[in-house]
């Protein structure tokens, strides 16, 4: 029965605890908040024997084998830090940290205490997001990408989470080297990195604010990227982060030298498009339908897991924990492989300062 605990009781937490909850041989033994009222009620609604204001008292304590760490990024590293030196395990929410030097950090200290950390990377684990990946490894695309698309979107209507970051300037996310952007797009820089090489030749970036966020009155807040990014074996990727286009994207697409896939997070679909050519007017026919037959494949195997009780939003949440939990039990490899993390962390520090670049030569010139 492993013993887990977590720091950082706010939104996110509960969706953490009912996933573990959902997975068996674990108990989840304490949580951790700086304010204890957020602490007792996480710990009072699920039945969790101990809450702790203090982090050093918890782990002495408690003595938990995996800490889930949910507090804002800024502190990421000195907790999961201080965890792993009390011998903990530790599932670190997205962003993993704050630049990929900490990343980095992290990594060795639990390798050289043959610890494990891993990414709350949970969209790398949806059901669609697993079987692309599957096709991928028995050669579906003819051969190694040649181009990847990841396109992530944000409703900005969602006032639960934006109202208080445009209400108060001292904000963490707005402390953050990438503000709003480096919140959330760590989920579709992670899809790129798994298939890029490390050796990165170029990354560009631009950004803007989109109208929308300028009628809710800010003037500093960026929520539209494009990012280009290439590799040593010239494989290309794009990225686009918008809160603007409507109706939102959730897609990835992979693109090899034989037949290319786009998975839809937002629908659980994944589409598979074959390299065949055809005669005359059947090239204006048989694509469609063949394109029909796939979305019609997705609902039928949708409403089974849903019959079947499969179905779950948070289900990339909790095959990741599962995962990472077997792989402490069994003592194989963590489920998000670490040179994944680290350029997944390294691409977004070069978004980062491409962006603050790019603006201040913007204000140097007198351009708003």
């Amino acid at each position: 029965m492993l013993r887990i605990a977590l720091v950082g009781c706010g939104k996110i937490a509960d969706q953490h605890v009912q996933a573990i909850r959902r997975i068996p041989n674990c108990c989840l033994v304490a949580v951790c908040d700086q304010e204890l009222l957020m602490a007792r009620q996480l710990a009072e609604r699920f039945g969790i024997p101990s809450s702790f204001t203090n982090l050093e008292e918890m782990l002495r304590t408690s003595c938990p084998q995996v800490v889930h760490i949910t507090t804002p990024p800024q502190s990421h590293w000195s907790v999961a830090r201080q965890c792993l030196e009390a011998g903990s395990h530790v599932y670190l929410e997205k962003p993993f940290t704050v630049t990929a030097d900490e990343a980095k950090s992290l990594i060795r200290l639990a390798v050289s205490r043959n610890l494990k950390v891993t990414a709350g990377h949970n969209y790398q684990f949806t059901l669609e997001m697993m079987a692309m990946r599957r096709l991928a490894a028995e050669g579906f695309l003819g051969g190694h990408p040649v181009h990847l698309e990841s396109h992530w979107s944000y409703d900005l209507g969602d006032m639960s989470y934006v109202g208080p970051v445009l209400g108060n300037p001292a904000h963490w996310v707005r402390q953050l080297p990438g503000q709003l952007f480096h919140n959330i797009l760590s989920h579709g820089i992670a899809r790129l990195a798994e298939f890029l090489d490390d050796d990165l030749t170029e990354i560009t970036a631009s950004a803007r604010q989109s109208p929308q966020m300028r009628r809710l009155g800010d003037h500093d807040i960026l929520d539209e990227l494009r990012v280009l990014i290439l590799d040593r074996h010239g494989t290309s990727a794009f990225f686009c982060f918008s809160t603007h286009i409507k109706p939102p994207l959730n897609q990835f697409r992979v693109c090899g030298p034989s037949r290319s896939m786009v998975v839809d997070l937002s629908s659980g679909s994944l589409i598979r498009y074959g390299n065949r050519s055809y005669k005359s007017y059947l090239t204006y026919f048989m694509p469609p339908l063949n394109i029909a037959r796939e979305h019609l494949g997705n609902a039928y195997r949708n409403v089974g897991r849903f019959l079947r009780r499969e179905l779950h939003q948070d289900f990339g949440v909790k095959e990741l924990i599962e995962r990472f939990y077997e792989s402490i039990r069994a003592g194989g490899p963590p489920p998000i492989p670490y040179r994944e993390i680290v350029l997944t962390a390294r691409i977004m520090d070069e978004i980062f300062a491409r962006i603050h670049d790019a603006h201040e030569t913007l204000a140097a010139d007198g351009v708003h």
